[in-house]
């Protein structure tokens, strides 16, 4: 699934080839939006809201989207030949004079009015990448329920909008703490916020996401992706167990040595 870094550079991308334009092509390939014809109006601007996209164009209308594990949007300009995937993983198309947008495999698309947006986007908490940060609320959000474990509660969407599996296993490893220590016990949780927002902003403009510093290949991340691997730091090797509620279960990176707190093996 997307970061919101990653979701920011869609966003970006989407905006910088569409906002100011008007569509002369709207194709929504999704039963539902099936008579929707948004050909004629100017975009005014797309914006990503955690991991969420929103397209508004004139008329009070915003095209809402999201990426989760396969999606994707890609933008391409007169003649270019389209290689996001096959024609029937299309599910939509927004073309202006100079560029066109494809969305491949969304598996959320949903037309609404602007005003309305808080019914798709309203229960998410700040978002780092956001204009209206806000550290103190995402704090509070996430010690609400202090027994949590901590990686359970990063991830959760109403706490802070953005964060992932690759940057819950990263904090974690970070804050020195395992992903399934209580998060009313995380030394420092004022701290684990801002690294938080800090982490996402230096790397909303870098394709390949760093956390450790290093940019050399292999060399970006402390433990996700390094299952069976030395530890960057003491040498230990890394593990790796599901965690979440059932059904939405994700994989989990830690290393045992640098990181206190129980396991799934520990409970």
């Amino acid at each position: 699934m997307p970061e919101g870094d990653s979701v920011w550079r869609t966003a970006r991308r989407l905006d910088e080839a569409l906002a100011g334009a008007r569509l002369v092509r709207s194709d929504l390939r999704v039963p539902r939006l099936a008579t929707a014809d948004l050909s004629g109006r100017a975009v005014h601007e797309v914006v990503a809201r955690g991991k969420h996209l929103l397209a508004r164009v004139e008329g009070g209308l915003t095209l809402h989207s999201h990426l989760r594990m396969e999606g994707a949007w890609h933008v391409y300009t007169p003649g270019e030949r389209w290689r996001g995937g096959p024609d029937h993983q299309i599910r939509a198309v927004l073309s202006t004079a100079e560029h066109t947008a494809v969305g491949y495999r969304l598996p959320v698309l949903d037309l609404l009015r602007t005003a309305d947006e808080d019914s798709v986007v309203g229960h998410l908490g700040p978002d780092p990448l956001g204009p209206d940060w806000d550290a103190a609320l995402a704090l509070r959000r996430l010690l609400a329920d202090p027994s949590r474990p901590l990686g359970e509660a990063l991830l959760d969407q109403r706490n802070l909008a953005g964060i992932g599996n690759v940057y819950k296993s990263e904090l974690c490893f970070m804050a020195g703490a395992t992903p399934w220590l209580p998060v009313g016990e995380t030394r420092a949780p004022d701290r684990l916020v801002a690294l938080a927002q800090r982490l996402l902003e230096a790397n909303r403009n870098r394709t390949a996401r760093v956390t450790t510093a290093d940019p050399r290949r292999d060399h970006r991340l402390w433990v996700h992706g390094r299952a069976g691997r030395p530890c960057r730091r003491c040498g230990t090797t890394v593990l790796t167990a599901d965690q979440g509620p059932a059904g939405q279960e994700r994989i989990t990176y830690w290393c045992p040595s640098c990181q206190s707190g129980p396991s799934p093996r520990s409970g």
